[in-house]
């Protein structure tokens, strides 16, 4: 049998922090992902990097964002330099569930990225 808490805001144990329950609904990211070579370190909602050829990739969302009008902020690059990250095609670079994406360097040609970091804040379907 589920179970309800109903509650307005939450707070610490000695009543000096507090915050409401629509901050943490509203303002937490909903997905995040940090990359190595494509094979997913650590993840929350999202699966691990599909590499579609040089510089090119998806994340995937597990559980979907009910549209596309959601934030994304993320970063790549090897060590020691940081790359741009350009969404593709902007008609399906960023669906509900998938963020599809390539890194460029800083002579913008499209490169691997050792590394990718991705972070993404909105309302989950």
């Amino acid at each position: 049998m589920a179970s309800i808490l109903r509650v307005n805001t939450l707070t610490d144990a000695s009543s000096n922090n507090s915050i409401a329950t629509s901050t943490i609904f509203n303002g937490t990211a909903k997905a995040w992902i940090f990359t190595n070579q494509a094979n997913a370190v650590d993840s929350y909602n999202m699966s691990a990097t599909t590499d579609h050829g040089t510089g090119h990739y998806t994340n995937s969302i597990t559980s979907d964002f009910s549209s596309a009008n959601w934030l994304i902020s993320h970063e790549a690059g090897l060590e020691g330099e940081t790359y741009g990250l350009y969404l593709e095609d902007a008609s399906v670079a960023k669906t509900a569930g998938a963020i599809k994406f390539k890194t460029n360097s800083n002579g913008n040609a499209v490169q691997d990225a050792s590394k990718i970091q991705q972070i993404c804040f909105g309302d989950l379907a």
